[in-house]
């Protein structure tokens, strides 16, 4: 974060590349510890910018905690940011191919699933279409069905289900729930929704200002979590 204010962009580059800006430091994550079983559904809750999302990234890969230590086991199928791993130029249908490599799925692993993937995301009549012209809700069904397409050993959910109309969004909870109920896929969710985290989760974690303020059953969090912002 820079320590003093700067009238435009151009000012802010110029002070950078003079060194003459300075940052003060600014901790996303700080003391936050738990373990999520395997089959387990948990939840992180908080008002926004309390490092929901940053937890999530670190524990994805996508970012790197600067201390201490994050152990990960089994294959990660994350969905994080809308777009991400996408190329918004290729049609749907070759994202679908592009994506799925990038979450190490072979091409000949995507023909045999593809028909599936087009089903689920319910967009069949669009595959042929760049997706710089989809929708943000036509991407997350995209994202969503690619994703859930095998049972992952690690889904990892970030206000995904936000992104859409009401039906997708239930179809995807169903989607989540079954995979739950399998015993064989962890999930990690995030979102404002406190009712969503109530029907989903089994164990819940409230982060506030990058901390750790209550880990515990899902429901007795949650409660906490809204008696704070009803008082």
């Amino acid at each position: 974060m820079a320590s003093e204010q700067l009238n435009s962009l151009k000012e802010y580059f110029i002070s950078l590349v003079r060194r003459e800006l300075f940052f003060k430091e600014f901790r996303a994550l700080n003391h936050i510890s738990f373990q999520v079983r395997k089959g387990e559904a948990f939840g992180l809750v908080g008002t926004n910018g309390s490092g929901k999302s940053t937890m999530l990234k670190v524990i994805a890969g996508v970012l790197e905690a600067s201390e201490g230590h994050v152990a990960v086991t089994g294959s990660i199928a994350p969905l994080i940011e809308l777009g991400a791993g996408f190329d918004m130029d290729l049609t749907a249908r070759e994202n679908i191919y592009l994506n799925g490599a990038l979450l190490g799925y072979t091409r000949e692993f995507i023909d045999s699933h593809l028909d599936e993937i087009v089903d689920f995301a319910e967009l069949r009549d669009f595959m042929d279409m760049p997706l710089k012209n989809y929708s943000s809700g036509m991407v997350a069904r995209i994202a969503f069905a690619i994703a859930t397409i095998t049972e992952p050993d690690i889904l990892i959910v970030d206000e995904t289900l936000s992104v859409g109309d009401f039906l997708f969004q239930q179809k995807c909870e169903r989607r989540i729930q079954e995979l739950v109920e399998s015993n064989n896929v962890t999930v990690l969710l995030v979102s404002h929704s406190i009712e969503l985290v109530e029907r989903i989760c089994d164990r819940v974690c409230w982060i506030e200002k990058g901390q750790q303020r209550m880990i515990g059953p899902c429901q007795e969090v949650c409660d906490a979590y809204k008696a704070l912002g009803s008082s």
